[in-house]
């Protein structure tokens, strides 16, 4: 998809439809102002008479556009003003483009730069058009017979009113078409079933990945003798029950102007199919367990962002994946595994699984030395009960590495809440037979999965994004939601500005 950015004169744009956010009981925006004055007052007749109420979310066609260059307009209401903050602007923005993905027609021009945001500029404005753009045009029907027709539109025209806003535009424009890509990559990854969507499955995108980027990516796969040979045997344990090999899978990335840059290490949880293990899931919604490497789905989906934006930052990318079943070979309540770092975990529930292959992923990251750890997650269910499926939860053993990534969440509007990881959780942990249980318990359960996971990550600045209530919907909707790209590839971007700043400090 294209963004282009245009100034001047919206009457004489010549497009198949222009895009116009209206607040409810306001007058109109300066572009929709001016497209009424050549229109001999369309819109404002149409708002006057009542024919259109501009409630959050609500739109109209106007099929004909008299005076104007453009064939259509389609009028997006913004409710009132006072109302309209970031997620205010999201959901019209995803109003229009559901709306437009419908219509005939090949290329648009949206005045969503214009609408004013406290402290959002026309770059963060522009990148939310193209982040929703790809959101409300992705279609997954891989293993439908009968498709339905897919959209037309190919190009939308950004709209500004000075030269200043359209460079900022430009930039936005370009960030959210790449993040958009990786969001709906890691969503068609979330959403492929569990037959297809294997570990070397995933191990076989990391290489099709490195091949496409013209050196800028190198993958490395470790299968599962090269995972015995190392002594990664908490994540091989998870796998012993299914006829599907583990797998490590590494892309590196080298885009600072010093190679020897510490890099920033993302970990994603890639459990393929989560049946619990010998602990048994209940057989309600556990087709849903195919989600379970949304974690890693996030990975590969930030991989594909910085591919597209490339940054200058180092970054690795880790995935663990493997398939939990249950089969004479699984790992079983009571059994006592020794992981990667070389501590002893007692199992005492094979369905908290997602923890066992991280830690010996986490232990995995030391030898690149990083600069910070990030491990993503589908972890637990607690973290849905805590925060519903709004926030991700953010736990961490830095607090300036927690601070950049709420900040991080905030400015990709994707966001994420921090929970505490206080020393007096980890007593939940004690095992009678070895140095640490895989679970704590019922009692802050989201909290003790991170300790867990803390008992790996001693050697850098690590911090934990639980998505188990944002990685995807259920019900009509279900679906993978392609979080947290937005927010992680905010946090590379953030980390490469900040570089820059300590170069001009120098």
């Amino acid at each position: 998809m294209e963004f282009p950015v245009r100034t001047g004169n919206p009457a004489k744009v010549e497009s198949a439809c222009i895009v116009i956010p209206v607040f409810k009981e306001e007058a109109l925006l300066p572009t929709a102002s001016r497209l009424d004055d050549a229109s001999e007052r369309l819109m404002g007749q149409l708002l006057e008479r009542g024919d259109f109420d501009a409630r959050l979310g609500n739109v109209q066609l106007v099929p004909f556009a008299p005076g104007l260059s453009t064939e259509r307009l389609l009028l997006v209401g913004l409710g009132k003003r006072e109302a309209c903050q970031e997620t205010a602007f999201r959901k019209a923005l995803d109003a229009a483009f559901t709306a437009l993905a419908c219509l005939p027609v090949d290329e648009a021009a949206v005045a969503f730069t214009e609408v004013p945001l406290a402290d959002r500029g026309a770059d963060w404005k522009a990148r939310m058009v193209a982040e929703a753009a790809h959101r409300a045009l992705y279609r997954f029907e891989e293993f439908k017979s009968e498709k339905a027709p897919a959209s037309r539109l190919a190009s939308v025209t950004l709209l500004v009113n000075d030269d200043g806003d359209a460079a900022a535009a430009r930039e936005g424009a370009r960030i959210g078409d790449a993040v958009g890509q990786g969001i709906n990559a890691a969503r068609t990854l979330g959403n492929l079933p569990g037959n297809v969507c294997t570990p070397s499955y995933l191990a076989e995108r990391a290489e099709a990945l490195g091949e496409a980027s013209g050196g800028a990516l190198a993958v490395e796969i470790l299968d599962e003798e090269a995972l015995e040979a190392l002594g990664a045997h908490s994540l091989l344990s998870v796998g012993r029950g299914s006829e599907q090999p583990s797998r490590l899978i590494v892309m590196t990335y080298q885009g600072a102007d010093n190679p020897d840059e510490a890099p920033h290490v993302l970990v994603g949880k890639g459990i393929t199919f989560d049946t619990g293990g010998i602990s048994l899931k209940p057989g309600e919604a556990m087709d849903e367990m195919k989600f379970d490497m949304c974690g890693a789905a996030s990975v590969f989906g930030t991989v594909e962002a910085v591919l597209g934006i490339r940054p200058k930052v180092n970054m690795v990318a880790i995935v663990a994946a493997a398939e939990n079943m249950p089969d004479g070979r699984a790992t079983k309540p009571g059994d006592i595994i020794r992981t990667l770092k070389g501590l002893s975990v007692e199992v005492l529930n094979t369905d908290a699984e997602g923890r066992l292959v991280l830690c010996d992923a986490l232990t995995y990251a030391e030898r690149f030395e990083p600069a910070s750890v990030v491990d993503i997650a589908t972890l637990t269910g607690a973290c849905i009960i805590a925060l519903g499926h709004h926030a991700t939860g953010l736990l961490a053993n830095d607090d300036d590495l927690a601070l950049d990534l709420l900040d991080a969440g905030e400015a990709a509007w994707d966001r994420a809440w921090h929970l505490p990881l206080w020393d007096e959780y980890q007593q939940q942990l004690d095992s009678n037979f070895a140095d640490l249980a895989n679970i704590g318990g019922k009692p802050a359960g989201t909290i003790t999965a991170a300790c867990f996971l803390s008992r790996f990550a001693d050697k850098f600045p690590w911090a934990h994004l639980d998505i188990a209530g944002t990685a995807w919907s259920s019900g009509k909707d279900k679906g993978a939601s392609g979080r947290p790209v937005g927010l992680l590839t905010q946090y590379l971007l953030d980390r490469e500005a900040d570089a820059v700043v300590e170069t001009e400090a120098e």
